[in-house]
């Protein structure tokens, strides 16, 4: 059975990206490996053993066009609301709290940050199937 590990986005500049990260999801450096023309840096927390992987292309000035293909990274937190205001104070810019249900029962409680070079990121209250 196949497991889950890692997902990877390009991002433009490193210190920038690994600072959001570990501010906004308390991802912190697992590994870094630097090569010629790019570099790997693996953020993980005790949370999960899956990891977000993010790519530095040397000498990328530019930055990266998103596409409307990718959608979204998600992550599951205790305290929806805290975590909102939290993001709020940190200058986040989170998008507001979007509650789904369905025939009166809830299904998810989030909210939507974008990551500084624009990824998308789902943070969703703990709750049902988003454990």
């Amino acid at each position: 059975m196949a497991k889950a590990i890692h997902s990877m986005i390009r991002v433009l500049d490193e210190q920038r990206s690994v600072s959001f990260y570990r501010n906004a999801f308390a991802l912190e450096i697992a590994d870094r490996l630097d090569f010629e023309t790019f570099t790997l840096v693996y953020l993980s927390n005790r949370e999960s053993d899956f990891e977000l992987e993010l790519t530095i292309n040397k000498g990328r000035t530019e930055p990266y066009a998103l596409g409307d293909g990718y959608g979204h990274l998600a992550v599951s937190v205790d305290d929806l609301d805290a975590e909102h205001a939290r993001f709020q104070s940190a200058g986040f810019n989170p998008k507001k709290i979007v509650e789904f249900n369905r025939d009166g029962i809830l299904l998810a409680r989030f909210f939507f940050v974008e990551d500084p070079d624009g990824y998308k990121i789902e943070v969703l209250q703990r709750h049902g199937r988003f454990k």
